[in-house]
């Protein structure tokens, strides 16, 4: 296992740019050591690095994918941790079902409007 990761490394594997690397390190959720003016991670900020990334996915903030990993990190309540986490998760998917029903509600909508306006061509059409 490589504990020195260059930020080249990290955005390869990651397939993210180094402006995202640097943003992530910006808000204090990657601390990477320097050696001159080169960034050298560790297996610690690539585990970070994609619980972030995966939080992002799952649609969480930075400020909640913050508390989140700042609670993985505090090994002395890994229940209250999943707990949380199971709430956030929770939270996410009523929002993205919201969501999907609001989808589902404007396409509906869109489809009828559109039936209305190629019904109306064909009465202009046929004067």
């Amino acid at each position: 296992m490589n504990y020195n990761i260059t930020i080249r490394q990290l955005t390869d594997e990651f397939e993210i740019t180094t402006r995202t690397l640097r943003f992530y390190e910006d808000q204090g959720l990657l601390n990477p050591s320097r050696n001159g003016r080169n960034r050298i991670f560790c297996e610690g900020d690539r585990t970070r690095l994609n619980l972030i990334l995966r939080g992002k996915r799952m649609g969480f903030s930075l400020a909640e994918i913050r508390t989140i990993i700042d609670m993985y990190e505090d090994k002395s309540g890994e229940r209250q941790q999943l707990e949380h986490l199971q709430q956030k998760i929770n939270e996410q998917r009523r929002s993205l079902l919201q969501k999907q029903a609001d989808i589902v509600e404007t396409l509906a909508e869109l489809d009828r409007v559109e039936v209305g306006c190629v019904e109306r061509v064909r009465e202009l059409d046929n004067g």
